[in-house]
């Protein structure tokens, strides 16, 4: 053997044995040598490569356009005299498919310009990269565009609409009360339905549209290059109608609504974050109509959303010390057949310190969204039961107070307050306080109210059904649940005649509840027709301004001493 032939087996040897795949390609493109890691890459050995008749150029196993590309590029670079490195997928046939690093230099030989390629194996680098860029943009639950990644395509579709002079349209979408799932059925439940709900919103939409999980229950979706807004209107729809579905959730099913906040690029903003902020808004807006709807910005919102969010800072104050803040009335609930009084209504009351007497109806829908209604409720509770401790001792010993109760604090399963323990602590009857709840509980109850529900008829603790008549009126609930009261809404008593539908409505109540051994207490009660009619209809208690408003603790004193008076 010549020196030449030792050094060429030599560099030929150490050519196969390197970690690294090593290729010789000629101006063409074409191989020349091929090691023998890069020839089990490419599942072909090289005499087969440098075949003369069946050479191919390095770009037919390249595994893609892309790829081809930037391989091109950077030859032609190389042939400058340039090195270069870059990353190609490689992909031959009856092979896996890897990610290869190239570091590509053009050599002068005796048989003329030739072209060395080094080539690592990145497969696993590639991949490992993918996955952390999967998991820094796309939601690891639903497998939509997360925040990160959903906030850079709203950037760029708005860009898009600017060059195109075309408006887009992005949507939040939140799951109404999509967290009673989670406090009734577990978070697996929620997560469950969280990813059917994924599903759902992605069958409405474009193909080219952007959905997006932007946290919790919230979803967003982006319409680009709009022209007309007819597809956006069905498109509404369409969420609002599937989400409306019932979920089959292992062996429960679920029903939930949807509320939709909708802005406009440039219409309403110019900037992804004014777009958020008022899309989150108009969603604001459409749970405050009602929920299961949409609802399109306006600048009015703004304000709105404002004031929201100061009344909430207010409220957060007023519970720090709720005996400066709030306050109780008590209306009485007259016995219609003996005049005797022995149940009142408490009402929440809040002492604002620059707007004075606040609404119930504004501030309580607050205190419910931001489950501060749970600490408001536990301390109406337990005023109401200090009164109706000196009450039943002045005026009656089977004095009762009745308090509402938010489904809120009903559903809520870990709220701590033990009102059981309270009541044993004043050493009261259960019977002392009934609780009034809505009629809509009942229509959605699952275990955590079924059983708080049983828990106060096993403390001896009574139950209404407040504003009855109104929602979804069940007898067949009322029996289920042993409820104790109902309360006629006052829209039926206002409305009362001799022969009038109301009227109708109103012996109906009475005669069906009266069969399943409940009482009714008529409320709205304003003349002395209504009353009279409530009596001959058989009713038990009326409720209103013709026997008193909501009046203070202390002014019950000189109310009750004058009621006697009058029925002497």
């Amino acid at each position: 053997m010549t020196d030449s032939e030792f050094y060429r087996s030599l560099l030929r040897a150490y050519i196969d044995s390197a970690n690294d795949g090593i290729f010789v390609l000629c101006d063409e493109m074409k191989f020349h040598v091929a090691n023998d890691l890069f020839q089990s890459w490419l599942g072909i050995s090289e005499d087969r490569l440098t075949e003369h008749g069946f050479r191919r150029p390095i770009t037919d196993y390249i595994g893609n356009e892309k790829s081809q590309q930037r391989f091109v590029e950077h030859f032609n670079f190389a042939l400058t005299g340039q090195p270069s490195r870059f990353e190609c997928l490689l992909r031959a046939p009856g092979t896996d498919a890897r990610w290869i690093e190239i570091g590509l230099s053009k050599v002068n030989l005796e048989a003329g310009e030739m072209f060395i390629g080094v080539a690592r194996d990145i497969t696993e680098k590639k991949e490992n990269e993918s996955l952390i860029w999967q998991q820094a943009n796309y939601d690891f639950l639903t497998g939509l565009a997360n925040r990160h990644l959903f906030l850079d395509r709203l950037e760029q579709e708005i860009k898009k609409a600017h060059h195109a002079r075309l408006s887009l349209a992005l949507m939040v979408i939140d799951l109404d009360r999509f967290k009673e799932v989670n406090d009734t059925f577990g978070h697996d439940m929620g997560d469950s339905l969280l990813k059917e709900a994924a599903l759902r919103l992605d069958r409405c939409v474009r193909e080219a549209d952007i959905v997006a999980r932007l946290g919790g229950d919230e979803f967003a979706v982006v319409l680009g290059s709009l022209s007309e807004t007819e597809c956006l209107e069905q498109i509404s729809q369409d969420i609002l109608q599937v989400l409306a579905e019932p979920f089959h959730l292992r062996d429960q099913v679920v029903h939930l609504s949807s509320s939709i906040g909708i802005t406009f690029y440039p219409q309403d903003a110019s900037s992804v974050e004014d777009m958020l902020k008022e899309a989150d808004q108009a969603m604001y807006a459409a749970k405050q109509q009602g929920r299961n709807r949409y609802c399109y910005y306006s600048p009015a919102m703004q304000e709105a959303m404002q004031q929201r969010m100061r009344l909430v800072n207010d409220l957060r104050a007023a519970i720090i010390t709720p005996d400066d803040a709030f306050f109780l009335l008590y209306q009485p609930a007259i016995d219609l057949t003996s005049g005797v009084i022995h149940k009142a209504e408490a009402l929440i009351r809040w002492r604002h310190p620059t707007r004075g007497i606040v609404n119930p109806a504004e501030f309580i829908p607050v205190a419910e969204d931001t489950e501060m209604i749970l600490q408001i409720g536990d301390w109406v509770f337990r005023q109401a039961l200090r009164q109706v401790t000196r009450w039943r001792l002045l005026y009656h010993p089977e004095f009762q107070i009745s308090v509402n109760i938010s489904p809120v604090q009903i559903r809520h399963a870990s709220h701590s307050c033990d009102w059981v323990d309270y009541l044993q602590q004043l050493d009261l009857p259960g019977q002392s306080i009934m609780m009034e709840i809505t009629e809509g509980l009942l229509l959605d109850a699952n275990h955590t109210v079924a059983a708080k529900l049983l828990a106060f008829h096993e403390a001896g603790m009574q139950v209404a059904i407040d504003d009855f008549g109104t929602g979804y009126s069940s007898f067949s609930y009322l029996k289920k649940f042993n409820i104790d009261t109902i309360k006629i809404d006052q829209s039926f008593v206002s409305g009362l005649t001799a022969n009038s539908g109301d009227m109708a409505l109103c012996e109906a109540m009475i005669a069906m509840a009266h069969k399943l051994g409940i009482k009714v207490i008529a409320e709205g009660v304003e003349t002395p027709m209504q009353r009279d009619l409530l009596i001959a209809a058989g009713c038990d208690y009326g409720q209103g301004y013709l026997f008193s408003k909501p009046i203070p603790a202390e002014q019950w004193d000189s109310y009750f001493t004058a009621h006697c008076e009058s029925l002497q």
